[in-house]
């Protein structure tokens, strides 16, 4: 009997072949070869500027390569890689959520989520009368999946009145309602708490059990185990490891992404002891926080965190200046303060690194020397009045060379850097004022790991030159590693105090988490 011929394999869905990129004399790919089969997860991952961002703006259609090509069902999709672009991508079932979200902040929650679908229908054209019907319907459907409301309130409000990490689950939204076949997320938890997370990683799975495949492009190694799947590792412009998540261990990606060992151990040692630099009393806010109080030694690290309605981002921005407390006392170094501009708070010794870099922090299309030197241009006035570039210069060199800001000078725009070393252009603002205290809003947030070690260990040497720091975080490791001692807020209170040596990220997440109405804070050491 005749056996019968063996169905051949159906092609991969996705094939990259010889990629590479090129702007002007740098190659930010160098024949970057990679498959991606149906209902797959992978991650890629590697340091800023390991060519991630670049990769996957070519595989989306809004970069052409400079050679290769991509395959998609085996079909090739044009002569170079990229020339589909970004219609012809969609209509092939790609979709991006990028780091920036990239939605339409005028527009409303069901355009954005619904839109693409009858953008691709019209071939890229707008000038044809939306199925607001329609519309609505695929934008409720695909919320739902996400954990957000699909009620016509919602669905008709403005994109911008969002909190950041419900536009971030709108833009993923957006991917669902598009019937995606290939799904890459770039850094979508970096807005997300912890039980937000969890939601995301439940709708991941289940796209997956829908053969769609995921690309994840994450610097969490702890996400990254728990979905499992491939890590793709990338370093300069390369990729330089393929391999099970399963059987890899998260110290071995940390190495193969930075080419260097990174501990997860504590940054922090011994115990800092001494008079409050800065002390809260009674700090209250309405609709934000209530009769908090709290301490900080020179010299110490105190973390706060606490979900995203908690309060804590409201303390930062009370204790910067930036939305004034409306009652209670501050002190800072015996003095009593009350600033009710960002300038008063300069004034008083305090420096405040931002949350979001890119949109509250920094001057993207200005050169380093000039984001770096902005707090203290007075300082750097010549016998004449005006700024001198010479002192404006030293200074801003100081501060890169002293936080290992890797540019090729001071004259280059920020928007030229990695994310790691734009933060640590930040952070060198406002080291140019002498702070007393420096507060960190989410000091690591979109920075790899290799660059996280970096930022850690500057902290560590603020606090050990005698800076009190104070940083509000939900990256818990991040707290634990760098702390003395840990504040968890709820509901606008502090609801307890851990020593950070002593205590665990799952007694942390209990805290935040808990129903309950926030208790006076009690101190935890074990």
């Amino acid at each position: 009997m005749l056996s019968q011929p063996a169905t051949p394999a159906p092609p991969p869905f996705l094939e990259i072949r010889n990629l590479r990129k090129s702007f002007g004399g740098v190659q930010a790919l160098k024949d970057v070869s990679l498959t991606l089969e149906a209902g797959q997860i992978y991650h890629l991952m590697g340091e800023n500027g390991c060519g991630k961002s670049t990769l996957i703006k070519i595989v989306s259609g809004a970069q052409l390569a400079s050679a290769g090509q991509i395959l998609i069902d085996g079909m090739p999709t044009g002569t170079l890689a990229g020339d589909l672009g970004a219609i012809g991508a969609l209509k092939a079932g790609i979709e991006t959520v990028y780091q920036d979200l990239s939605l339409l902040p005028n527009l409303s929650v069901a355009e954005n989520v619904a839109l693409t679908g009858q953008l691709v229908a019209a071939g890229g054209r707008l000038a044809r009368r939306l199925q607001r019907a329609a519309l609505f319907d695929t934008a409720a459907q695909a919320l739902k999946q996400v954990h957000l409301p699909g009620d016509m309130a919602f669905l008709t409000r403005r994109t911008d009145s969002l909190p950041l990490a419900s536009r971030q689950l709108v833009a993923i939204a957006r991917a669902i309602a598009a019937r995606a076949r290939l799904v890459i997320m770039d850094e979508p938890t970096t807005a997300l708490t912890r039980q937000e997370v969890e939601n995301l990683l439940l709708v991941v799975r289940r796209l997956l059990d829908q053969g769609v495949t995921v690309l994840f492009v994450t610097h969490k190694l702890d996400e990254v185990k728990s979905l499992g799947g491939e890590a793709i590792i990338m370093r300069d412009g390369e990729i330089v490891a393929h391999r099970p998540v399963a059987t890899t261990s998260k110290a071995a990606i940390s190495q193969l992404m930075t080419g260097r060992e990174i501990s997860e151990a504590r940054y922090r040692t011994g115990s800092v002891t001494g008079a409050p630099l800065l002390e809260v009393s009674g700090l209250s806010q309405p609709r934000a926080f209530h009769d908090l109080s709290l301490s900080l030694a020179a010299g110490e690290i105190l973390g706060v965190t606490g979900l995203l309605d908690s309060g804590r981002n409201e303390l930062a921005l009370a204790l910067a200046g930036v939305r004034p407390a409306a009652s209670g006392r501050i002190e800072l170094d015996g003095q009593t303060i009350w600033p009710k501009t960002p300038g008063e708070a300069i004034a008083a010794g305090i420096g405040y690194v931002p949350e979001d870099r890119l949109t509250e922090g920094l001057f993207l299309e200005k050169p380093i020397r000039e984001n770096v030197t902005l707090p203290v241009l007075d300082r750097l006035k010549n016998t004449f009045g005006m700024i001198s570039p010479r002192r404006a210069r030293a200074l801003a060199e100081a501060q890169i060379a002293g936080l290992q800001v890797v540019a090729p000078d001071v004259g280059a725009p920020v928007q030229s850097l990695s994310g790691g070393n734009q933060q640590r252009v930040l952070i060198g603002r406002w080291l140019t004022i002498n702070p007393r205290l420096l507060i960190l809003h989410g000091p690591t947030v979109g920075v790899d790991v290799g660059s996280k070690d970096t930022i850690f260990r500057i902290i560590q040497r603020l606090a050990g030159e005698g800076m009190a720091v104070l940083i509000i975080s939900d990256d818990l490791p991040e707290l634990l590693q760098n702390c003395d001692r840990i504040l968890v807020m709820r509901q606008g209170a502090i609801a307890a105090s851990y020593d950070a040596a002593s205590t665990d990220e799952d007694r942390l997440y209990q805290t935040m988490a808990s129903g309950s109405a926030a208790a006076p804070a009690r101190e935890v050491t074990a």
